[in-house]
Order: C-alpha cells, then structure tokens, then sequence
C-alpha cells in the first residue's frame, strides 16, 4: 500500500463537471471531496460524485471480454475477442449490405476524451450510416436552432447567470441536474446570489420543481404548449416597440418576417393552450424587455417535446430581439481552451440539413446520426438498409430509448450484437460479445463537451487515478484496436493526451493553456467570464444571424393547429423528472445512490387522486399507448392537475445488476411512444404522452 495521494479532477457523471479532490493509496480511493477553490463549482458537489469509486469496485462489473457460447457468456482472451467482432460485422455486412449494421453510443461517451475522438474512426471504418445516440432522447432542439440560426450545431448560447437580472427558466431544473445544456455545479447558490443583487427567477413547468421553490415566481404550465407561450411573449415585444437589438443589429436578417408570423400567437391564444393568464404572459414579456439584462433558458420538458424545435428557436429569438444575446447577463457563448467549433468550422460553406431522411419514417438525420425513436422499426422493417446487427458503447436503449420494449423485441431478432460497457443490463444481454469498458477515475479527463457549455469559462485536466482492471485497454484503445482489426491495419492513433496536446494549442487560450500547465494548477484554471464574440464565429452562409429560417417557421401552422382536448381514454398527461440520486440507468447499480425508500415514484395532485379513489403509496397502473407499468403513488401539490410525472432512468430488470433491482422499479420508457416526435429534429417526445390510471 502506498502513501496516500491527492488528485485534482473534475467529475464526469454529468454536465457539471465538479472539482474535486480525491485521496487514494494507489489502489482504492480513501476519499472524495469538494474542491472549494474549483473556480467553476466553488466547493459544490452532488452524491454522484463520492459514487465514482463504486463504479470501478462494482461486484456486478464485467472485468474481462465475454462471448455468449450456447446461450451463456464465457471469458475469452481479448484478440480472439477483437478478431471475433471483426469477423461478425464483417460477415453481417458481406450479407446485407454495410448498413446492415447499427451504431448506437451511450451519453457517457460525451464525458470520454478518447471516446469523442476514436468513435467516428469505428463508424467510418463500419462503414455504416446507421448510427444512433443518445443525443436523440435528449437535446437535438438544441443544435437544430444554432444550425439553422446561426450556422453551427456546436455554437450553443449559455445563460449567462452569475450576471443577469432576470432569469426565466422553462421546463428546466438546474437546480438538481446542475444546468443540462448549461453547465453551472451549485445552481442553488447561483440562484441565491442573482437574488441578492436584486434580481429575478421565473420557472415556468407543469411541475413545482425543487428549482421552482427556490425562485421568485412559478408559473403551471399544460406540456407541450411552451411554444405558445414564448412565442406569446414575442408577439407581445413586437407589438408594443419593446425590441432592442444593440450591438446585433447589423448582424440579424428576418425581424420583419418574424413580426409577421407570431401576429396570430397572442398572450389571448396562448392563455388557451397553456393555462397562463393572460395578463401575466403580458407582464412576464414587458418585464423580460426592460430588465437591464435577462436571459430566457429552456431546457428538458421544452426540448423533449413535440414542439422542441420550436421552443428552442424561439428561446433564442427572444434573448436576441431583447438585446440579450451575445451581451453581458444574457446568453453568451463561452471561449473554451479546447474549441470544438473551431476544430469543425466550415465558414464560408453552405451547409444542407437534414443531411437525409431515414428509411421508413423519413425522419432526419442531423449531424450523422438519425433519431434514436426510429431504430426499432429499421431493425425491424424489411429491405435494404435493414439494421441486422447492432454496436453499442456505454448505453442501455432499451431502457433509456422511447418504448424501449419495442427495441428489446427488436434486439431479439438481430444476427449480431457487440456491446463495450461495463454491465450486463438490459441492452447488453441480447450481446453475442461483450468487451468490458473503463469508468471515470480509470481514464484521462478533459471535458471537451461540457467546457463548451459552461457559464465560466475554465480548463481542467487530469490523468486516470488508476490502470483498469486485468490490465485491459481502456475504452478508447478498444474503440481504435477495432477499428484497426476492421481496416486491416497493424497499428492504432496517438493517445487521447497526445491528441489534447495539438488540439490546445489551436484553441483561445493556447500559451495559458497546456497539459503541463494544467497539471501543475492541480484543478481548474479560471479563464474568465463568458465575453462577447459571436460576430467573428458565426458560420451561417450568409454571416448573419437568421431570426426566421423557414424550417421553423414551416412549423407554425402545426403549433396553431394544435388542440386542447383531452384524451377520453388516456385522461392524464405524463412528464419525466430528474433526481439527485441518478443520472440515466447506469449509475443505478450504487448502493449508496439507491439506498433508502424506492424514489421511483409516480407524481400525482392530491386532487386527482382523490377524484381517483388513490391514496399516498397506493400501486397505480398506468397505461399509454404502446404499454402498460405498475408503480407506487406519491401525492404532491407540486404536480399541475392532470399531469403526473415518473423519474428516469429506473426498470432495470433483466441483467446482472444486485443494487439496481433488490427493489423492483419500473422505466419510464415502457410508456414513452416513439411515434411521439419533433418532427423538425426528430427528437423523442417523452413529454406529454396521454396515460390513464387505475389502481392495481
């Protein structure tokens, strides 16, 4: 046993990229703790965190490669493993076509360096255009509205908080995920100190969220039905002369055609659809225009709709037409070390989205890679192009995915599945091979993603604490040495520090920031506040911002179309929830993170549940369209009537996972409908599907 060590790092379960400090002796971590001097999380930290060092002593983690043989897994060597994989794409493809094989990859590969930089050599050298991720269940919205706005999928607009006046937050809760789409650890005390300086938090969402009881003002609002309301408050600006463009001005095509397609949205029309008064809509817009700096951010339960498109994009055109874009305390864009826009800048080239539309729905593919909402039916579906294998890297769709059970038949029927991951779950046990992953303290860190979406901006770098078990390659050498058996090559790319190294030295901050120097801050190195700089980055053909790109404005007629009536058989309608404890699936086999009373919940107004004849803790059945789950009940008058909310990330049920199933729970996922789309992006609307309820 070795002395003890501490190593500076920043956490890589979720977005917010916490510093922290870690005590080990080389061979277990003796302590996890809060970096109070991290200039981005200022000592914050979440319970995930400490849960780092149960995800490499996990007693259910594969540790060596296993081939299924006669329907059970046996250990095998890693060559044959590699050679194994090879053969079988190979052979799959020989028969079907090089689309016959799938690619989905997981959200932990978004926290992985060498991931990033190795998964788009795998999908090349398959060959296939049939990849999936998660990014389809989660934030396509997101880069939709920048690529069509302003001309890159990766120039994402960031609150900037630590600075504004006025914050609306719609169907997000930063406080417990810590900014999705905004990084910002210690959302609470962000919230506290915008209040302390004299500001103002407004949460609009159908459900009182933990965020909501933190802020100034909450607002119920019917889902799916934001659209209405931002675009509401737009119309509002317009109408009353309240638009100011500062410093943009030169910059923004279409504020003429805007004024003229949100004339039928009214504060009147959107009082209808959403339930807020009319008044307060009117108030809510006038006090956004005049507020000296305001930012409007919208998040999960805006974008995992049937309208996330629109949400986003109008998101954007009202911090834009209110002078609160690209400007001090409104949505700025950060000057990250590493620039993932700059490394994929096509200025000066005319881009074409949807780049495609898939096979049988015709839905599009944005960025590579098509929704996740349409992999069941093109396993399913006949013909050319037909999915008959399937490669997933650290993900779980069957549970994660929309009517996941549709994927799990689907899997089923496939000639071939290899899986990197470090369990057998719910996905994973449909694998002929399984080649076993690396966790967090087992990896080099640099968050290239999420340093891109932070609200300071910052650089942090570390190597892995610890070699992975058995002596086995790290994911990204598994990644590269497949790709190399598939091409035929004798050797694999440089090393995820080498490729850090070229990739800094192109950045912002190039002479500030390098590996060595960022070793020897041990933590984060503050490189300042978000500063204004999109006129020299934006990379739409023209050079300009485009307020009103016909893809969002072809979708107008849709959103006034859109009905208020209820469902008479599926009475309710379903939202998700974010918890502390969790983050998706994979982290559910942590005792220390599922300890205590099952939180697998569903969410109901008192009142409805009297109407119902249910009691708190009753089992409920809930039914949508495409399946039918049992679950406890929790009263709440945080819920809107008529909504009810379940947790995600919860069901596992058919893998090797002790902690993850000791309590039965259920997904949330058995209810979603991947019928149910933003047929803009393709994004999977989890939000608002029409369930009914009766006690089991």
């Amino acid at each position: 046993m070795q002395e003890p060590q501490t190593q500076h790092r920043t956490c890589n379960i979720c977005e917010a990229m916490c510093g922290l400090i870690i005590t080990h002796d080389g061979d277990q971590v003796l302590s996890i703790k809060a970096d109070p001097d991290d200039p981005l999380s200022r000592g914050h930290i979440c319970p995930k965190a400490v849960a780092l060092q149960d995800f490499r002593t996990d007693p259910d983690r594969i540790t060596k490669p296993l081939q299924k043989i006669d329907g059970a897994f046996v250990e095998v060597e890693w060559e044959d493993a590699l050679d194994f994989a090879a053969e079988q794409i190979r052979a799959v493809q020989d028969a079907h076509g090089r689309d016959a094989v799938g690619v989905y990859l997981g959200n932990p590969n978004a926290h992985k360096f060498g991931n990033l930089m190795n998964l788009p050599g795998l999908v090349k050298a398959i060959g296939t255009s049939n990849r999936y991720s998660s990014a389809t269940a989660d934030q396509i919205p997101h880069h939709v509205a920048s690529i069509h706005m302003l001309g890159h999928p990766m120039l994402i607009p960031i609150p900037d908080i630590d600075r504004t006046d006025f914050m609306v937050i719609i169907g997000g809760n930063p406080l417990i995920s810590n900014g999705s789409m905004m990084t910002a650890p210690g959302f609470g005390r962000r919230i506290e100190e915008l209040q302390a300086r004299g500001g103002r938090v407004v949460v609009i969402d159908p459900r009182r969220t933990e965020t909501a009881e933190k802020a100034d003002e909450h607002h119920f609002i019917r889902p799916e039905t934001d659209a209405n309301l931002l675009l509401a408050m737009i119309h509002v600006i317009l109408a009353e002369g309240l638009e100011h463009t500062d410093h943009l001005a030169p910059l923004i095509d279409g504020i003429d055609v805007l004024r003229t397609e949100v004339a039928p949205f009214t504060p009147d029309h959107a009082t209808k659809s959403t339930g807020i008064n009319t008044d307060t809509i009117r108030n809510l817009a006038r006090a956004f225009a005049q507020a000296e700096s305001a930012v409007c951010y919208s998040r999960m339960g805006a974008s995992t709709q049937s309208f996330g498109s629109l949400c986003q994009w109008a998101t954007n055109v009202l911090n834009i037409i209110t002078g609160n874009f690209d400007s001090q305390g409104g949505a700025m864009f950060t000057t990250p070390a590493l620039d993932y826009v700059g490394m994929t800048s096509r200025k000066g080239k005319a881009r074409s989205y949807p780049e495609r539309r898939s096979r049988v729905s015709g839905l599009p593919l944005y960025n590579g890679e098509f929704p996740v909402s349409v992999m069941a039916e093109e396993m399913e579906t006949s013909g050319e192009g037909q999915i008959k294998a399937l490669v997933t890297v650290a993900g779980n769709p069957v549970l994660t995915a929309p009517n996941g059970r549709r994927i799990d038949r689907a899997m089923e029927t496939l000639d071939f599945v290899m899986s990197i991951d470090i369990h057998l779950n719910d996905t994973t046990r449909h694998a002929d091979l399984i080649l076993p992953g690396t966790v967090a303290l087992e990896e080099m860190i640099y968050d290239i993603v999420f340093h891109s979406f932070a609200v300071r901006n910052t650089a942090a770098y570390a190597p892995a604490v610890f070699a992975p078990p058995n002596n086995n390659p790290q994911e990204w050498e598994i990644i590269a040495r497949l790709q190399a058996k598939l091409m035929g090559a004798n050797t694999i790319g440089p090393a995820p520090e080498q490729v850090l190294t070229a990739l800094l030295a192109r950045g912002f901050h190039a002479d500030d920031v390098t590996i060595p120097k960022l070793e020897a801050t041990q933590g984060s190195v503050d490189l300042g506040p978000l500063v204004p700089n999109l006129s020299t980055r934006l990379e739409t053909p023209e050079g300009r911002i485009m307020l009103a790109p016909k893809v969002f404005l072809d979708d107008l007629p849709r959103l006034l179309a859109q009905g208020d009536a209820q469902d008479p058989e599926r009475p309710f309608v379903m939202i998700g929830r974010r918890q502390a404890r969790s983050h998706n699936s994979w982290t559910q086999n942590s005792a220390r993170l599922v300890k205590g009373r099952n939180r697998c919940t569903l969410q109901i107004h008192p009142q409805d549940a009297r109407n119902l004849g249910i009691s708190d803790s009753d089992s409920v059945q809930v039914s949508a369209r495409v399946g039918t789950i049992v679950l406890p009940v929790e009263l709440t008058s945080a819920m809107a009537p008529g909504v009810v909310s379940i947790p995600q990330g919860w069901g596992q049920e058919k893998g090797q996972l002790d902690a993850a199933t000791r309590v039965q729970t259920v997904s949330i996922n058995d209810l979603t409908d991947d019928t149910r789309v933003d047929p803009v992006s393709g994004n999977a609307a989890f939000n608002g599907v029409s369930v009914a309820l009766a006690l089991a």
